[in-house]
């Protein structure tokens, strides 16, 4: 071995051999593991160290080398201090993983059944996956990011297995792999539906929990992450040592070849060791106290701002130099075009409280490559004051929690939304304008991984979440769900009927919003889980899509709702409303009008019980030019929402407003129907509007 460099930290390999590096201020020595094919372990100590980083070279290693770290150091529990050289840890910077862990007594850091932090020093290797070298050369030819304006992205959340997994027309050898993800039918679909970005479920190598390995269950969603710059090696199709790499690499020139960004949901506030009756497998042997936020009453525990057992520490700058080395690589070699941060809120939190002006806010801010992608915040965390939508710097996006709250209590028969839904239909300026934020600040969702899919959210109003052997006690109570008066799968056709209304009404207000709208991937073709609100350890067909019983009507209604936005930038406003009169006249880019045809009061807007609002759109006021610089102008539109389970006549103003209008979409039609001879409404005269449905109306 080779003294070698300490930069890039990791295994980097160069065509003659592999640097390795990796960082432990706890270590007195650290020992590099390789493996051979027969899996006998070499163990050589790293030999020099130089800012905490332990180095060295080693000639004539290249990719397809597994290897693992053994670190020499203090073990005191009662400072925080787990240094252990029983166990063999997985390299923080690992390309690649191959293997899953083995759940044995090994791997914990205390011998089960012994005293309270009785040291185990028991050998862990057997039961540890190993990291892999990768070649990092891949010809991406002519790949390039496809930049989708932010006004005018349309997310798709979806999980890289469950989309494929069954799906009818994809080799079963690539079924749930990136490789099904990019696969001819797969791309073909995604096009077809019209959506321009992925949000892939998380995709870091990831790890089953013991808890529910135990029960025969797996960690489906994959938010427990253990190697934050590995693809998760079981989306592999080849399933051949460190080919994981390459293969998401060509998923993703794939997409972009169609168009199609890729956005992956990171999960950098905590790691799959958990708590303090969690394995070492990585971080905790190498430097538990400059990795994790110690209660600093007992150093032995974790701090949780997550709810899964620890909190990065992101106080320590190698573990904000971790998190944005990884950024970095998922942007420059893997080429992904954004991220989605879960639980973001942790990462602000400095010292207690969440800091808007962190550091870790700071460094994205200023870095060239990450402040240039598209970056999504889920803006809250479990902890004290965690809760922080709309407090987000101006570079960032958010999920709209309060969008979706908003949106499920008014098409559910909510008092007192009327003024909430206002806010919501136009972006959410209370929440972003005052920062100089912008619509597309706002990322609008009605449904996500997390919670109900949408025929669910029609369908159930408890949570049936037995199947996930936590006796129900899992998931949320508050669903803000109605199951339209039966609870559950049904055959009576008004139910059904009315079911099938609410989905469309769900996916209306949401499309027909401004801000960027978020689809569940699935609820375009009536995913159901059963009622099981928190599906994350479901691996099976409670959670992968039924390619034999897709609701073609819906679909059919979801792919003409999209491409009809993508047709009309009124819907897609660069920014937010001003409710002024415009050219002198006495309209304006936006109308807020009662049934009755007159424009809304303060009276009207404090009427809780009232369910029906009518909103004028100006194609003629979009502040807005086109590449070329010239002037953005669209069609003008009413929107009709009555949310009261009776039927309404809407008078239309007359006036300036408009004097005849021509009806393009209607929720108590079938999802696939289109009227022949689409209904044309006057100004000043009655016009029906059923109860509980949308309403869109355009200017002749």
């Amino acid at each position: 071995m080779w003294p070698g460099n300490p930069y890039p930290l990791g295994a980097a390999y160069d065509g003659m051999g592999t640097n390795f590096s990796v960082f432990s201020e706890a270590a007195d020595s650290v020992e590099l593991c390789l493996f051979s094919e027969d899996d006998t372990e070499f163990r050589v100590t790293l030999p020099e160290m130089t800012s905490f980083c332990w180095h060295g070279y080693v000639p004539n290693v290249g990719p397809g080398q597994r290897y693992g770290f053994r670190v020499h150091g203090p073990h005191a529990p009662e400072t925080g201090l787990l240094c252990n050289p029983a166990k063999l840890l997985l390299d923080p910077y690992a390309k690649a993983v191959e293997g899953v862990v083995r759940w044995d007594e090994a791997v914990f850091p205390y011998r089960f059944g012994g005293p309270e932090g009785a040291r185990n020093d028991a050998d862990s290797a057997p039961f540890m996956p190993r990291s892999v070298v990768v070649n990092p050369y891949f010809d991406w030819r002519q790949d390039r990011h496809p930049n989708t304006p932010w006004h005018d992205t349309v997310v798709y959340e979806v999980h890289v297995k469950g989309f494929t997994a069954t799906h009818p027309h994809i080799d079963p050898e690539v079924q749930g792999t990136y490789a099904g993800l990019a696969s001819a039918p797969a791309i073909e679909y995604l096009l077809r539906l019209g959506v321009t970005a992925v949000e892939l479920l998380p995709v870091h190598q990831f790890v089953h929990d013991k808890q529910l390995v135990d029960r025969g269950l797996r960690n489906y969603w994959g938010y427990n992450s253990i190697g934050f710059l590995a693809p998760h090696c079981e989306y592999s199709a080849s399933g051949q040592r460190g080919q994981q790499v390459q293969e998401f690499k060509d998923m993703v020139r794939t997409l972009h070849e169609a168009g199609i960004e890729v956005i992956l949901d990171v999960v950098y506030n905590h790691t799959a060791e958990g708590n303090h009756l969690g394995p070492v497998l990585s971080f905790r042997g190498l430097d538990n106290r400059a990795y994790y936020r110690l209660d600093p009453a007992d150093p032995r525990r974790y701090i949780d701002y997550t709810g899964t057992g620890n909190s990065l520490n992101m106080r320590n700058p190698h573990v904000l130099q971790l998190i944005m080395d990884s950024l970095r690589y998922w942007v420059t070699e893997m080429h992904v075009d954004g991220f989605r941060f879960d639980l973001a809120s942790a990462l602000a939190r400095e010292l207690h409280d969440v800091d808007r002006l962190s550091a870790f806010f700071d460094i994205i801010q200023q870095d060239p490559v990450i402040s240039r992608v598209k970056l999504i915040a889920e803006p809250w965390d479990v902890g004290e004051g965690g809760y922080q939508v709309g407090n987000f710097p101006p570079l960032w996006s958010e999920w709209n929690g309060k969008y979706r709250d908003t949106v499920r209590d008014f098409w559910r028969g909510r008092d007192q939304t009327l003024a909430e839904l206002a806010y919501r239909l136009t972006g959410s300026s209370d929440l972003y304008e005052s920062s100089g934020r912008r619509p597309y600040a706002s990322i609008n969702f009605v449904t996500a991984h997390d919670g109900f899919t949408v025929a669910d959210l029609v369908s159930y109003n408890e949570k049936h979440n037995s199947a996930n052997g936590e006796n129900n006690q899992d998931g949320e109570n508050d669903n803000r769900s109605w199951n339209c008066s039966v609870e559950g799968p049904t055959n009576r056709p008004d139910v059904l009927q009315l079911r099938a209304r609410q989905r469309r009404n769900f996916l209306a207000t949401l499309f027909l919003s401004q801000g960027i709208p978020m689809l569940l991937g699935g609820d375009e073709v009536g995913r159901t889980q059963r009622g099981n609100n928190n599906a994350y350890c479901q691996d099976n067909d409670v959670s992968w899509y039924d390619w034999n019983h897709v609701d073609e009507a819906f679909l059919a209604y979801t792919r003409r709702l999209i491409k009809f936005r993508r047709e009309h930038p009124v819907f897609r406003r660069r920014r937010f409303f001003q409710g002024r009169p415009i050219h002198g006249s006495d309209v304006s880019d936006i109308g807020w009008f009662t049934p009755e045809g007159t424009e809304m009061t303060e009276a009207d807007w404090r009427k809780g019980l009232a369910k029906a609002i009518a909103v004028f759109l100006n194609g003629e006021a979009v502040p807005a030019v086109d590449i070329r610089g010239d002037p953005v102008v669209d069609d003008t539109f009413f929107l009709l929402f009555n949310g009261s389970p009776d039927g309404r006549k809407f008078v239309l103003p007359a006036g300036g407003w408009g004097e005849l209008w021509v009806k393009v979409l209607d929720t108590t039609l079938p999802g696939d129907a289109e009227e022949a001879e689409p209904a044309q409404v006057k100004a000043g005269q009655p016009f029906p509007v059923e109860g509980r449905s949308v309403v869109l109306l355009r200017r002749v």
